[in-house]
């Protein structure tokens, strides 16, 4: 008599023991969710943050690109960045002071960022909640020389559809580019307040667990890491 084939030992299927696994893609759901070893090390919190910070970054490897194939096929003057970013100061002007400064603060934000989840693991609530709040004011400081650089440009007539220092490319690209980053900036600070506030009041301790704390660290530092492209790319190119 002719014996069936059984499932291997150790396998990790939900199917009892002599029994084929399901077909399809039934049995690959059944035995990839029974199978704990598969995701073991990594907290499904974190996980769900890589992947969508993956996603993250092809959007704004889509806008840089774009922005790159822009600048290369383009015709029309495009505007010095040093001069349309420059300040004037004691009557001076300097170029990308402001620019300069912001990443400076955006730069320091991951310091910050970095000790607070330090200390989140050593159970220190009153450190790591002044630093994530420090952090979180570090991305509102950036977001409001943003808002003033925004402001001087479309005071000297940038607009997204025009612009009378050049190519008409160049109001587009710098509002939606900067823009959508500086979106982030701001979801980013609203999401350190509110992680800080459930840190200062124990929501973690009672778990022991601040993860929450590592996982709002990892988005921050993609938002800074993506900084230091367009300030590489659209500032100093």
């Amino acid at each position: 008599m002719a014996s069936h084939p059984q499932a291997p030992v150790g396998s990790g299927s939900s199917n009892p023991p002599g029994s084929l696994p399901a077909p399809g893609w039934e049995g690959i759901a059944s035995d990839w969710s029974s199978d704990r070893e598969a995701f073991k090390q990594v907290p499904w919190g974190k996980a769900m943050m890589w992947i969508f910070l993956l996603s993250d970054t092809f959007v704004f490897t889509c806008f840089l690109t774009g922005y790159m194939s822009v600048r290369m096929t383009i015709t029309d003057l495009w505007p010095n960045p040093s001069e349309v970013f420059a300040l004037t100061i004691g009557g001076k002007e300097i170029p990308l002071i402001l620019i300069a400064i912001m990443t400076f603060v955006l730069i320091s934000s991951s310091g910050t960022m970095a000790m607070a989840v330090n200390y989140a693991y050593r159970r220190d609530r009153a450190k790591t909640t002044a630093l994530m709040l420090a952090t979180a004011a570090l991305g509102v400081t950036f977001v409001g020389m943003q808002a003033f650089e925004w402001s001087k440009l479309i005071s000297e007539g940038v607009r997204p559809w025009g612009n009378p220092m050049g190519a008409a490319q160049f109001g587009a690209s710098f509002f939606m580019i900067t823009g959508f980053h500086g979106l982030h900036v701001s979801i980013g600070a609203i999401y350190l307040s509110i992680v800080a506030m459930k840190v200062w009041r124990g929501d973690y301790e009672h778990s022991g667990n601040y993860q929450n704390v590592e996982i709002a660290g990892l988005y921050w530092h993609f938002v800074d890491l993506v900084w230091v492209f367009i300030f590489a790319f659209f500032y100093l190119w």
